[in-house]
């Protein structure tokens, strides 16, 4: 019977159960995939307090329970400065799952909140250099990200609107600051409305990204507010209406890039013009 189990139990059994096409299986074929964790990795598990975030977290901590592959978690949550609310939260939330966060302080959103100029930017630029070392603290060779596939394709369309790139967000980064690290993205094959559908299914609330900069759009309701990345969500759920295959589609082709037909590309920071690559490819 469930009332036999715990509040976190039949939060897994959700995961393995009901959502395990939507949920477990995207998850395990992007650790696979990408080759995101090996043999004696030690991960720092990044939860910031959101849905995203605790997923990973409770994703992370069932496929260390059973993997074969041995690796250890650390579960890192960083202050920037939330209130006593959202603090609160985050503890109360991380107990009924039973994840073990250690918890750290920082001053981020002070200092981002004295920026006008790409205060979103700054505030990232600088939570990831405070997990990066914070992480290096406890010996720790990875970071897993909580971004999920709507993530990575409003990256794309974001870049080729506003950036004149295409560029994506990939499943694994080596550090360039941090010497002998990694970040991962577990959760990159998982949909947004997957998460929601888990979140709604279990009853259960996470904090916001609690700064004042994201504060109309979840006031908002549906999700917009000024910044280009919400535009780029209204408009691909736009698209979705008449296309529900939308996100595949967009996701499958960053995995299928026909360099033959671009007229340009950049590799390791050195660009490639067009007429380089054509040349080559006439006959002696």
């Amino acid at each position: 019977m469930e009332k036999d189990f715990e509040k976190f139990q039949l939060v897994e059994r959700s995961i393995s159960k009901k959502y395990r096409k939507e949920i477990w299986g995207p998850f395990i074929a992007a650790v696979q995939r990408y080759k995101l964790i090996e043999s004696g990795d030690k991960i720092a598990v990044c939860v910031s307090g959101g849905k995203d975030s605790m997923l990973l977290a409770k994703l992370m901590q069932m496929l260390q329970r059973h993997s074969e592959v041995p690796f250890e978690n650390v579960f890192l949550v960083m202050d920037p400065g939330y209130n006593k609310e959202n603090r609160k939260r985050i503890e109360d939330n991380a107990k009924l799952l039973n994840i073990p966060i250690e918890i750290f302080e920082t001053d981020i959103f002070s200092v981002a909140d004295k920026t006008e100029k790409s205060p979103c930017y700054l505030c990232a630029r600088m939570r990831r250099g405070h997990l990066y070392s914070k992480a290096k603290e406890y010996g720790c060779n990875k970071i897993a990200l909580g971004h999920h596939l709507n993530d990575v394709i409003e990256t794309v369309v974001m870049s080729m609107f506003y950036s004149s790139q295409l560029q994506s967000m990939p499943p694994k980064l080596i550090s360039t600051n941090f010497e002998g690290m990694e970040l991962i993205r577990p959760l990159f094959c998982i949909k947004e409305d997957s998460i929601k559908a888990w979140v709604r299914y279990n009853s259960l609330e996470f904090i916001q990204c609690a700064c004042r900069f994201t504060e109309q759009s979840y006031m908002n309701g549906d999700g917009t507010g000024e910044s280009k990345r919400q535009e780029i969500k209204q408009l691909i759920n736009i698209l979705k209406k008449e296309n529900p295959n939308i996100e595949q589609s967009i996701f499958n082709s960053i995995h299928c890039v026909s360099l033959d037909t671009m007229c340009g590309y950049k590799t390791l920071g050195t660009l490639h013009d067009f007429n380089e690559f054509y040349e080559k490819r006439k006959p002696k």
